[in-house]
């Protein structure tokens, strides 16, 4: 029980806390009304669990677990005998409705996730959704939470911020989330598995433009790191140990306004483009607004067709190819 355990990584998000022998004053014996108890549960030291959170898992009928094996370990640091059931993405659909009839029957019930607070980017949400739906008591017994602790420690805005969990895995259609968060104003908060990292930075960079960003990692463990630069400086700074370990990325909001009036921007479009190509024209405008890519581009294509700037590059590519025909 005093070695620390080998972390479990799960698709790159949370793994075990480490298990250090711990000496705790025993629980208070709380008469508990029945319903379904949402308990928080350390990030990664077992120490942030809190007395109450200890009082519940000791005192309920049922702990509901997103893996009885991670929150096995937790359980023997503490001395918690309370039966362990599993309850997850992959068996969320039928376990539902077995704990909504213990519910129903008058159960003391909890849930906990393998790590930080339950609902945050896992399956339990239907299910608290379900027991209010049908009349059950459904409380809050808080503790730690990976996004609101990466927030506290990153130094970027925290007084407005949008948590969006997992963005889509292909850069497609991470790119196509990216843009449609391009206007939220305040920070974006997501989780990310770190071997997606350097894809998911190049995707910021262009669909968001300029914007600084933080990498936390491995939040209350012995390596936790926190890093937070401009993007363009972030890669630079992120050696092989930060790619390792589950991931919270903040993205701060952008310095610049999310978009120039319309005038301004075709004012910088139509003089890039005098000289320059389409794409080279977009890369010096966006690079010198630090509008995102995407923004300038389409805005680009609009004016390149109203001032027939294809049709003249063309036009001038034909004239100089035209004797070249005839002499052949």
């Amino acid at each position: 029980m005093g070695k620390p355990s080998k972390p479990a990584t799960k698709s790159g998000t949370r793994s075990a806390i480490s298990t250090t022998a711990l000496s705790v004053a025993p629980p208070a014996t709380p008469s508990l009304a029945p319903g379904l108890y949402v308990v928080a549960t350390p990030l990664g030291n077992a120490r942030d669990i809190t007395l109450r959170a200890l009082d519940v898992l000791h005192n309920v009928d049922v702990i509901y677990c997103e893996d009885t094996r991670v929150t096995g370990k937790l359980a023997a640091l503490y001395a918690i005998k309370t039966k362990r059931r599993a309850y997850h993405e992959h068996n969320a659909a039928t376990m539902r409705p077995k704990i909504l009839a213990a519910l129903a029957a008058g159960a003391k019930v909890a849930l906990v996730s393998d790590a930080g607070t339950p609902l945050i980017s896992d399956p339990g949400q239907p299910l608290v959704r379900a027991a209010r739906a049908n009349g059950h008591a459904v409380f809050t017994v808080p503790g730690a939470s990976a996004p609101i602790a990466a927030l506290s420690i990153a130094g970027l805005p925290s007084d407005r911020f949008t948590f969006v969990g997992f963005l889509p895995p292909k850069s497609g259609k991470r790119r196509q989330a990216l843009s449609d968060l391009a206007a939220v104003d305040g920070t974006l908060v997501l989780f990310e598995a770190p071997r997606r990292l350097p894809d998911l930075l190049g995707d910021i960079v262009e669909m968001l433009g300029d914007r600084e960003v933080s990498v936390a990692r491995e939040l209350t463990k012995k390596f936790e790191t926190v890093i937070t630069a401009p993007i363009a400086d972030l890669p630079g700074l992120l050696d092989a140990d930060a790619l390792r370990g589950e991931c919270v990325v903040l993205i701060g909001p952008t310095a610049a306004p999310t978009r120039l009036d319309t005038d301004g921007l075709d004012a910088l479009l139509a003089a890039a483009l005098e000289g320059h190509s389409v794409r080279d024209a977009v890369k010096q405008v966006a690079d010198a607004s630090g509008l995102a890519r995407r923004l300038v581009y389409d805005r680009a294509l609009i004016l390149s067709k109203k001032t027939g700037h294809n049709k003249k590059k063309k036009t001038h590519v034909e004239k100089q190819e035209k004797p070249d025909e005839t002499k052949s």
